[in-house]
């Protein structure tokens, strides 16, 4: 067999044969990689609950007893990052479709042989890698498009409240986080935290001098 083209990956086999994840961990251990295995459904997400973070694919058959491996691959689609891949008894193109629907990143059709296997499962981790990245990547960007709201309007707050420009507001807010060794999104949470908390105190001392006023 040809050297794996990725490094040592952990993989999770789930499938309702015993003889078929025997086989399947022989052929990826031997090409360099660490499995893990389960029977059914259940089995396979005690496995994730406990190990999740170190697995890089799962490679999963469609038809088991109890929750299939379509239900499984869509649960984990919804609650999971982990990339999963599919064995099939059947090679119908409705079977492919119903894989690639529910986000598989790769499809092997039984009876499995290394020689098809090991492509295919290769090819498999590295788009599973592929669109771990780009999670991470649109995650990134979700959290920086975050920060600079809670910055421009921390940098609001301060302009309207010591009647400041803009830039001096910014300079301020970053002299805090030099000092105080934070980033500026920390100091500008902090000025939006303290900012809600005085509008709050507003609205009930309000309320209570206008219950002074009614007695």
């Amino acid at each position: 067999m040809n050297p794996p083209s990725s490094p040592r990956r952990l993989v999770l086999i789930v499938d309702d044969d015993a003889l078929l994840r025997e086989y399947l961990g022989e052929v990826l251990r031997h090409a360099g990689h660490d499995t893990l295995d389960a029977g059914t459904a259940a089995q396979a997400l005690r496995v994730i609950e406990e190990r999740g973070a170190d697995i890089a694919l799962v490679l999963l058959d469609i038809e088991m007893p109890g929750m299939s491996g379509l239900d499984l691959a869509r649960l984990l689609r919804e609650e999971s990052p982990i990339p999963f891949m599919f064995l099939s008894a059947s090679d119908d193109a409705a079977s492919s479709r119903a894989a690639a629907d529910a986000g598989a990143v790769g499809y092997v059709v039984k009876p499995v042989d290394a020689a098809r296997l090991l492509p295919a499962f290769e090819a498999a981790l590295a788009r599973g890698d592929d669109i771990r990245r780009l999670q991470r990547s649109e995650a990134n960007l979700t959290s920086a498009l975050a920060a600079g709201r809670e910055t421009s309007i921390a940098v609001g707050i301060l302009m309207a409240r010591f009647r400041i420009d803009r830039h001096t507001a910014f300079e301020a807010m970053r002299d805090q986080a030099r000092t105080q060794r934070r980033k500026v999104g920390e100091v500008a949470e902090e000025i939006l935290a303290a900012e809600e908390t005085l509008n709050a105190m507003h609205a009930v001392i309000g309320e209570r001098i206008r219950g002074r006023g009614r007695t």
